[in-house]
């Protein structure tokens, strides 16, 4: 169904990525209302919070009637992978409403590691080789590791909050992780079944695609720094930082991606009989420069949705229209030449245990600034500003060039100020050394 010139929207989620999609939205003159749910701290300003669970489907559903929605975007993984599509499809009086997000079984290429490998292996696109293990043939996935080389690669087959990879370099811990994931239940039904996956060595990226089933649209490319640590030490997070474009991903290595990977993904797709209208974030390793994919996901990336955003000139509605109504292929999408930069503030003791509801103090923003404070864990308590998450706030800035973001978003890190924040001091160095 098509959109009205005017769009009532409500966006789902609460996170940084969720906070740079409306403000994004907000920019739109297409835009009648903006709801979030349910929002954070940051979020209100480009809309109205709601207080909504995004997996709380008829509460949503009886919200949409109410409130004259026209169109859904589903931000966060556990709507889609639960099937909120399906549920307004399934609906007489909600299956008119657009929704930007694929269905339940397509959103298995995020919810089971398993069913992406074997997608990709169906559909030839390049990925490490791989082995699913359960409990039934657990004896069979210690000899898959010992014919491996280290590091060893254990994926919880489920969703596990971005923590359920394992990276190790000792084959006997490896082992001991393996039936602790599987036979303990390290990370609950998400480890019943786990793929141990061959280790690749290269340079990270990610490559997002708008789609609407048929054609797509390539936004920018960019890399995320998921480790807590310095130099990629410590425990994994949901991401501490990214950089977009990624400079590595030129014409040639770009060509690559959309030849081997990117156009096998949305054929196969197609020929699955996958309803799929939405993002699809394709995890990758450079190898050599050559593209392996690592993982998909069924949604735009956090933090990396923040500095694609600030990179997107063209009207965002009229992105979303294109997937949700199969037009995308009639759309003009505008990119800037500017590079983003995005570096994440965290609570204390991230990863892990953390404190809420720590003041935050926010610097004056200027009108004309490039460098712009997207709310990720925070909430307003009466007048104050308060921590409710561990990835607090993300700073994207734009710039010349990879450094001069940088500099504009450190700038800002430095005059935010709550108890216990932390951030790497290191995102998005690899990329200058390799531009030297």
């Amino acid at each position: 169904m098509a959109l009205p010139n005017q769009v009532n929207i409500l966006l789902l989620g609460s996170g940084g990525r969720e906070c740079a999609f409306a403000w994004k939205i907000a920019q739109s003159p297409r835009l009648a209302k903006l709801f979030i749910a349910p929002g954070n701290g940051g979020t209100d300003a480009y809309g109205t919070n709601v207080d909504l669970s995004p997996v709380d489907f008829p509460l949503i559903g009886q919200f949409v009637q109410s409130n004259n929605i026209n169109l859904i975007v589903v931000g966060p993984e556990d709507p889609l992978v639960k099937g909120i599509r399906d549920y307004f499809l399934a609906s007489p009086l909600l299956r008119h409403i657009s929704i930007v997000g694929p269905s339940k079984a397509a959103a298995a290429l995020e919810g089971s590691k398993d069913f992406a490998k074997k997608f990709m292996a169906k559909h030839n696109i390049p990925t490490a080789k791989y082995l699913t293990v359960d409990k039934k043939n657990l004896q069979e996935g210690c000899k898959f590791l010992d014919s491996l080389k280290p590091p060893y690669v254990l994926k919880a087959d489920g969703l596990a909050a971005g923590k359920g990879v394992l990276i190790i370099e000792s084959v006997d811990e490896a082992k001991k992780e393996l039936n602790e994931m599987i036979l303990d239940a390290k990370f609950g039904e998400a480890s019943s079944s786990v793929v141990i996956e061959e280790f690749l060595s290269g340079i990270e990226l990610s490559v997002f695609v708008a789609t609407d089933g048929e054609s797509y649209k390539i936004l920018p490319s960019a890399k995320d720094y998921k480790r807590i640590g310095e130099n990629d030490k410590g425990l994994n997070t949901g991401g501490m930082g990214a950089i977009s474009p990624v400079p590595f991903a030129d014409k040639v290595f770009m060509d690559k991606v959309i030849e081997r990977i990117v156009e096998p993904t949305i054929k196969g797709i197609k020929e699955d009989g996958l309803d799929y209208k939405g993002f699809v974030f394709i995890g990758l390793f450079s190898c050599n420069g050559e593209p392996f994919v690592v993982e998909y996901n069924v949604r735009m990336g956090d933090p990396e949705t923040e500095a694609v955003m600030m990179l997107l000139e063209s009207d965002i509605i009229d992105l979303f229209e294109g997937i949700a109504n199969s037009t995308l292929r009639e759309k003009d999408i505008k990119i800037s030449s500017k590079t983003a930069s995005t570096i994440v503030l965290t609570a204390k003791g991230y990863p892990n245990d953390y404190p809420k509801g720590d003041v935050i103090t926010l610097p004056q923003m200027k009108d004309d600034n490039d460098t712009f404070v997207f709310h990720s864990g925070t909430k307003i308590k009466g007048k104050q500003l308060l921590t409710n998450g561990g990835r607090v706030i993300a700073i994207t800035a734009l710039g010349s060039d990879i450094q001069n973001a940088l500099d504009k978003a450190y700038k800002m890190a430095e005059n935010i100020q709550f108890d216990g924040k932390y951030y790497r001091k290191d995102i998005g160095q690899d990329l200058l050394k390799l531009n030297k």
